[in-house]
């Protein structure tokens, strides 16, 4: 069966999709095939373990093809890392994913030596917690892990190309049960026309019809009128009997190779016997079922080339043109000058263009103009005039040499060396022998040879590099000692060159210039990338070399950058082992800050709203977050918006969050709690404004109060005291609080009740504040308290029913509300499959959320990675909403329950851990709402009868005295007031 899978298959495959996507999920290894001298040295260099990254090389004595590679990799990494398991069981038991990037790179010679994988990326100027250091290694690994989790139990393997960058902005597309699944973009035919296409008939666009190798535009247009194709992007994932024919195809036995592995080609000749109508006939391969999957919101950029690697960073650099999405001043296009990990001091004018320096020092002598890669020059003094087009590129060999290879942009390094057409610095090679006075007789040369073996590149000491020598190299000059010298010298061909280059020292080298970059890119802030880094490693980088850190804090005014700034300043001084808790806390200050002058605060007069016998009765549900939570946290949705989907909720027929307030006749407040027991009278201002005082049972009432208006700080009016001003208002005021929830619950209490005790002031006080008035009155209050936090919490619990609360960019947080339909958590079938269990476990969530918060400010890759991932699946988990599907909705809750563990490991303690472990074999999805660690368990059982099992099991085995069941219902009204 054979699929091109896009909307119209979504109902025909989502049932295979949830039966696989709320599995455990499988570690992921990273197998890498590179050219032998990386491989040998890759995890030296790398600092990457050898649990998660195996590497090897494909076999020196012959070429094996994209499908032997694949073949060979595998076999290599099962025979020396688990021989112990048969061939069969090592390949179902965790996820992989194969990288090819063993070429021998002849377009891109400046990243032969040290891989296409590990070439240095520049930062995306329009990103956020990117690393200095990142290579394209790094930029790819993402996507692909997130594609060979969502797979299918069956499916282990993803396959990838190493010179390619492919970038999405869209949530993927569920993966169906298949046994070859094919990533695709649509695509012009003149693109596709350079690679591999999947094509299919438009009247039936669910068939594959064949895969073609590279097709003319003619052919691809000749196929438009009646199919549709898509350009083969090389992700492709197989599962275990797909690896397993692979390999037989390769000629390979029980994963073990032939002695003389045979070429077998991936792309050409397993993808081509693919389809209903296959280039290639193959009767097992036919039996295969295919998936091909459009990556919708795709983006691809090939780093195959010279001239590929400035115009797909220059592309990618360009791709955003939103300047809110741009911190530094340059919101300009990017111009195609790439400059990294290097000194240079020269002034770069307008004319230049298509530059890429890297690890490299260029100085005041030297002359460019356009057209250029220069990389691995050491420090120097030369004078150099480089012609357009005009590339070079210095390697380290052995301890103290360098071997020197230059080059035209437009080199191809295929060919004899002594065929006319065999170009070296834009001429045929033997008319650059014979400029110099040189020929192959002389030089020992053999024209029959192709050039990438051919040894033409000198190696010299330090001191033998000079302008003069490498001028001599570069422009047709007569030079006898030079000749002489180039003639006898000893050189490597490129191949060689790749082979013994020194990776140590190159890596050594690029790393000195980079730490050497810091204090520029830092100090040079306003047209730098330095405030969208990951700042946590520039801390760190800063700490070890012991950099100095000259504060910016005057200098500043975007409130991003003086919050970074403050925080950046307290993790060099962590990494140095000194105090940071000052400097730290002045960066939640002036978030604090930031967030109270941004939202309205409206100083407010305070009138007596009802008859001196009545009392105003507020009450609230609780919520729960379905998905996105995290992401409504200051400062992340300041800077990036935040969306979240959850549910108002009554717990055991009731709202438990409650309020009542009724006037007094002595002038004073008075506070209660029913929860607590505790009872608290205040007769002065300075008693109700120490609502932030540590361990005080009344900060909710006390601070809700002074935003009503009954602090000289939040009102207009002026009174002695604050008898005086409760006489003015008619009488004294009682508030008695009850929160029939437990603290720690995960349920958003104190935001709830914060909200519900705003609410019924407003009532009481005459204040009228809407439901988003007082919701933002709470985020407001909660940063007076200093207990952080975000907005879904409050919004969640005071408007009703199940919704996706969505903010843009800014520091409006007011959230656009959407609905979602209460048809799976109102009907009894499904409401009786929904469970909601205290475990008697409590965790404080203020740590947690200042640990997440310090990985926000610091633009942590990892959390901003996940966040990002938070939002997408809040949207999704809404559109399944509206599909009314009991068990998509689970796969939802299951995936929101990985992202809240990815984010904070402590969010699923052992004593949770071993809670679930009780239930889950009748689980269809559980999480803990709220930043998890203890609390309230949400749990969809797989059907009434599973609930009834699990209420049995939970009940003859609680955690605790205290772990109990609790009705759980869906609040139809959100926050309601009364009057008596």
């Amino acid at each position: 069966m054979f699929y091109i899978y896009g909307y119209y298959l979504y109902q025909k495959l989502r049932t295979q999709y949830y039966r696989h996507k709320i599995t455990m999920k499988k570690a992921i290894k990273h197998l890498l095939s590179l050219p032998p001298n990386l491989a040998t040295t890759f995890h030296a260099i790398t600092q990457h373990n050898t649990t998660d990254f195996y590497c090897t090389s494909d076999p020196i004595e012959n070429r094996v093809g994209s499908g032997g590679g694949t073949s060979w990799l595998l076999s290599q990494c099962w025979q020396n890392q688990a021989v112990d398991q048969s061939f069969e069981e090592w390949l179902g038991g965790e996820k992989r994913i194969l990288i090819h990037a063993g070429g021998q790179s002849r377009r891109l010679p400046s990243y032969a030596p040290s891989g296409k994988l590990l070439a240095p990326i520049p930062v995306f100027r329009w990103s956020r917690g990117q690393k200095l250091d990142q290579t394209l290694l790094d930029l790819q690994s993402p996507l692909y892990e997130k594609i060979i989790q969502s797979a299918p139990p069956k499916v282990n393997t993803l396959i990838a190309s190493g010179d390619v960058l492919i970038l999405n902005n869209q949530p993927l597309a569920p993966l169906p049960e298949a046994d070859v699944i094919c990533y695709g973009l649509w695509s012009r035919p003149e693109l596709a026309s350079r690679h591999g296409v999947f094509v299919c008939p438009k009247n039936n666009p669910e068939r594959l019809s064949s895969m073609l190798q590279k097709p003319s535009v003619h052919k691809l247009q000749e196929l438009g009128q009646s199919h549709l194709f898509l350009m083969d992007i090389g992700i492709w994932l197989l599962s275990d009997r797909a690896v397993e024919l692979l390999m037989k195809k390769s000629g390979y036995k029980n994963g073990r190779s032939p002695s003389t592995p045979p070429f077998y080609d991936l792309y050409s000749e397993f993808g081509l016997a693919m389809g209903e109508t296959p280039t290639l006939e193959d009767d097992e391969i036919s039996k295969l079922s295919v998936a091909i999957i459009p990556l919708e919101g795709g983006e691809f950029y090939h780093y195959g080339t010279s001239k590929e690697l400035i115009s797909s960073t220059l592309a990618i650099q360009n791709r955003v043109i939103d300047p809110r999405s741009i911190l530094h001043k340059d919101r300009k296009p990017h111009p195609s000058m790439f400059i990294q990990n290097a000194h240079s001091e020269i002034k770069l004018s307008g004319q230049m263009e298509n530059l890429w320096i890297e690890n490299s020092h260029i100085s005041q002598g030297w002359q460019l103009s356009s057209n250029h890669i220069v990389t691995g020059i050491p420090e120097n003094d030369w004078n150099l005039n480089l012609s357009s087009g005009v590339c070079l590129d210095i390697v380290p060999i052995g301890k103290t040499e360098y071997c020197v290879r230059p080059y035209h942009i437009n080199d191809q390094f295929k060919g004899a060396l002594g065929n006319d057409l065999t170009s070296w610095l834009e001429k045929p090679f033997k008319h650059w022998l014979q400029e110099r006075g040189l020929s192959f007789e002389s030089t020992a040369l053999d024209p029959d040879i192709d050039i990438q073996d051919s040894p033409i590149f000198p190696i010299c000491t330090k001191e033998e590099l000079s302008s003069s020598w490498i001028n001599w190299l570069l422009d047709s000059t007569t030079n006898e000692t030079f000749t002489t010298l180039w003639a006898n010298k000893k050189r490597l061909s490129a191949n060689q060159l790749s082979e013994k280059a020194n990776l140590s020292r190159l890596l050594e080298q690029r790393k000195s210039f980079r730490l050497k970059n810091w204090p520029g890119i830092r100090n040079n802030f306003k047209h730098s990338v330095f405030f969208q880094l990951n700042l946590d490693q520039a801390a760190k980088e800063f700490a070890e070399q012991e950099l100095a850190v000259q504060p910016l804090d005057n200098q500043l005014v975007d409130p991003q950058a003086r919050l970074a700034e403050k925080m950046f300043q307290a993790r060099v001084l962590q990494y140095r082992g000194q105090d940071f808790s000052y400097t730290e806390e002045d960066a939640f200050s002036i978030l604090r800050e930031t967030i109270l002058e941004a939202v309205s605060r409206q100083t407010t007069i305070p009138q007596l709203n009802i008859h001196h016998d009545q009392i105003v009765w507020g009450r609230s549900p609780a919520r729960i977050d379905l998905a996105g939570g995290w992401t409504d946290t200051p400062p992340y949705c300041l800077f990036q918006g935040g969306k979240v989907v959850n549910m108002a909720i009554n717990l055991n027929g009731q709202p438990p969050l409650q309020c009542y307030i009724r006037p007094t006749d002595e002038y004073q407040l008075v506070i209660r709690s029913i929860d607590l027991g505790k009872r608290e009278s205040i007769t002065n201002y300075n008693e109700l404004a120490n609502y932030n005082q540590i361990g005080s049972a009344f900060s909710i009432p006390k601070a809700a109060l002074c935003l009503a208006g009954f602090h000289p700080d939040f009102t207009p009016q002026h009174f002695k005291s604050l008898e005086e001003q409760l006489k003015a208002f008619g009488s004294g005021i009682e508030i008695t609080m009850l929160a029939a929830i437990p603290k720690g619950s995960g349920l958003g209490t104190s935001s709830a009740l914060a909200a519900t005790v705003l609410g019924t002031l407003s009532d009481f006080c005459g204040l009228n504040w809407s439901h988003t008035q007082i919701s933002m009155n709470t985020l407001i209050l909660e940063q007076l308290l200093t207990t952080g936090g975000g907005w879904q919490d409050q919004f969640g619990a005071i408007l009703p029913g199940v919704k996706l609360l969505e903010t843009n960019a800014g520091f409006n947080q007011e959230p656009a509300v959407r609905w979602a339909p209460d048809y799976l958590f109102t009907k009894p079938e499904f409401h009786s499959c929904m469970l909601l269990y205290y475990t008697g476990i409590t965790r404080t969530a203020k740590n947690i959320l200042a640990e997440i918060v310090r990985g926000m400010f610091l633009n942590g890759t990892q959390h901003l990675d996940i966040l990002e991932d938070m939002k997408q699946h809040a949207v999704h988990t809404f559109n399944t909403l509206q599909k009314n599907d009991y068990n998509e909705l689970a796969a939802c809750i299951a995936k929101t329950w990985q992202q809240k563990q990815r984010i904070d490991h402590g969010t699923n303690p052992p004593a949770i851990q071993q809670l679930i472990h009780l239930i889950e074999d009748l689980t269809a999805a559980y999480k803990l709402p709220g930043a998890g660690g203890g609390g309230y368990l949400f749990i969809l059982a797989k059907d009434p009868q599973a609930a009834l099992k699990i209420k049995k099991r939970l009940s003859e085995n609680p955690p605790n005295l205290n772990a109990r069941f609790v009705e759980l219902e869906l609040s139809t009204t959100g926050f309601q007031l009364t009057r008596s």
